[in-house]
């Protein structure tokens, strides 16, 4: 006996409901023409991942059954074929004054016309971007059914991080286990899950398939990289990840009783590095964005630094060079090289390369404010007002053209408030935004060693990416003039911004206290920047974004003796 079965691992567009059902009916049919009996489709797959308060509309979760009511009628003609299907289901009980929240995360079994079950998630998460107790209410059973002879225990995602839904479904009668996942793309999560599914494998004494959503949604991304366990935990198929296909695994039944996959090394995608995986993440997190909101395009100011350099060789693997347009825009303390270096870049990308000085427009607006400023020494107010020139200008050009402005800020300026409010943070998409600064060069480096998409080795001039980084806002300016130097201040980031250690863990790992208290200073009274950023692509395990939820308004002080009455 075998059982081939096949994994949806697709692109979904959240409240696409037609799209998304037509996906998976094409799925299911491609796969039984290839011999499979059973379709695996990722979790929530009728109504995207993440919905968020779509959720809680009943209009919509009523749509969404009625999606799964179709896609059960449109396969009634496959003989034998069953489908899992991810999708919310229920509503609200209502009365006159209490609404009832009857909502679950649920996954459907569906056979020639008929939804033979449909099973509640367990375990809702609600930590980092997860917020599933918001919408869902738990499920309490086990859903194990049959196909072609072997008795397959479903679970969803967060289920399969605890013991008691797999070993509820080995003692119903599973002989395998089939997990639907939404699971968010960080860095060194693809082997986590591995590691901690390869576990559940051998707890339960079970093989175990891992069906996975590939594909960008707003501010997170899933990598895909579906993959089939044997019950010893050792890997029998790993899909490529962030890539949309269909693919497959094959299950027989041992000699001595029970199943297990058939090995197969051909089905193992080789691994792949952190720098490619993060490449194909942000490619992925901008392509998915703006295609999917409908932008035609994409601009950003050119600058001849390495961030806007960064961004623009995402872009354009992205969407391609023709839909793609860098603006550089001269101030006064812009030096040659900075130009020569975008004119040097934009050219070997060959996208569309303009240059708009913004002399003339700075000096009209100091004049505007002479009478004000009259005895003032020139400062950040004046340096703010040349970045918000650029802002209004690659507005503008927004405006008049259709593309969204791509801002080039990363995690640390983020953090420190290194950035300029209706300035450089003017725009709709921050590609680089869970980008440490130590990270962008070494992601630059990267691109300029590999050609994944085939635009031309080397996008970044080497220059850009030696020269020390400047704001260019006041004569011979360097970002250490005002910063500590990066391998220290992203140093101090990851332990306190990611990883919540305290200021005084951090100082014992050996950093000076003042540079400590300092860079946590400046994280907590730029949180009103961030909050006015906008949304940018998460690639860290906590990102500025879901995962970071502090007050803008507050007196705490963890520096020592700060709290002292």
């Amino acid at each position: 006996m075998t059982l081939k079965l096949a994994i949806a691992q697709l692109n979904f567009v959240v409240g696409d409901l037609a799209g998304n059902a037509k996906k998976i009916v094409d799925a299911a049919r491609d796969a039984h023409a290839q011999g499979a009996r059973l379709l695996l489709t990722p979790e929530l797959s009728i109504a995207g991942y993440a919905a968020e308060d779509l959720f809680l509309r009943p209009a919509f979760t009523e749509a969404c059954d009625d999606a799964v009511k179709g896609i059960a009628a449109a396969l009634a003609d496959l003989k034998d074929m069953v489908v899992v299907v991810g999708h919310p289901t229920g509503g609200s009980l209502r009365s006159r004054s209490v609404a009832v929240q009857m909502r679950h995360n649920a996954a459907s079994v569906i056979k020639e016309g008929r939804i033979l079950e449909t099973y509640a998630k367990r375990e809702l998460p609600n930590y980092q971007v997860f917020d599933e107790r918001r919408y869902f209410t738990p499920g309490q059973g086990t859903c194990v059914f049959e196909v072609e002879g072997v008795s397959v225990g479903l679970l969803i995602c967060e289920d399969a991080w605890f013991d008691q839904p797999a070993e509820l479904a080995r003692e119903s009668g599973a002989e395998v286990v089939a997990v639907i996942n939404a699971s968010p793309y960080h860095v060194g999560k693809e082997g986590e899950r591995v590691a901690r599914m390869a576990d559940r494998a051998r707890a339960v004494g079970l093989p175990l398939v891992y069906a996975h959503l590939v594909g960008g949604q707003d501010e997170v991304v899933f990598d895909g990289a579906s993959f089939a366990l044997q019950a010893d935990g050792s890997t029998a198929m790993q899909a490529e990840s962030f890539r949309e296909k269909l693919v497959f695994a094959q299950l027989e039944r041992k000699p001595q009783g029970g199943v297990g996959f058939v090995a197969d090394p051909a089905a193992v995608a080789p691994p792949r590095d952190a720098e490619a995986q993060l490449w194909d993440a942000l490619v992925l997190g901008v392509r998915d964005y703006i295609g999917k909101n409908g932008f035609p395009g994409a601009i950003l100011g050119l600058s001849g630094g390495i961030d806007s350099a960064l961004v623009l060789a995402i872009a354009v693997d992205a969407l391609g060079k023709d839909k793609v347009r860098a603006v550089m825009m001269p101030s006064p303390y812009t030096a040659d090289i900075s130009w020569i270096d975008a004119r040097d870049m934009a050219g070997r990308l060959g996208v569309r390369y303009d240059e708009i000085s913004i002399r003339h427009t700075f000096e009209s607006f100091k004049g505007a404010l002479a009478e004000e400023f009259k005895g003032l020494p020139e400062d950040t107010a004046e340096e703010n007002i040349q970045a918000r020139i650029r802002g209004t200008l690659l507005m503008g050009l927004s405006n008049k053209f259709g593309s969204i402005v791509l801002t080039t800020g990363n995690k640390s300026e983020m953090a420190t408030g290194y950035c300029t409010l209706y300035g450089d943070m003017a725009g709709g998409f921050a590609v680089i935004k869970d980008l440490l600064k130590t990270t962008v060069f070494a992601l630059a480096r990267w691109r300029n060693a590999h050609d994944p998409y085939g635009t031309g080795s080397e996008p970044i001039p080497e220059r850009i990416i030696t020269r020390p980084p400047s704001a260019e806002l006041r004569p011979d300016q360097t970002d250490q003039d005002s910063l500590p130097p990066y391998d220290i201040l992203d140093g101090i980031l990851a332990r306190y911004m990611q990883d919540d250690e305290g200021i005084d863990e951090i100082i014992s790992a050996g950093y000076e206290r003042a540079v400590v208290e300092r860079v946590a200073r400046l994280i907590k009274i730029n949180e009103y920047k961030r909050r006015q950023a906008p949304v940018g692509i998460r690639v860290t395990h906590r990102s500025f974004g879901k995962d970071w939820r502090y007050p803008i308004t507050s007196k705490f002080n963890e520096t020592a003796g700060a709290q002292k009455p």
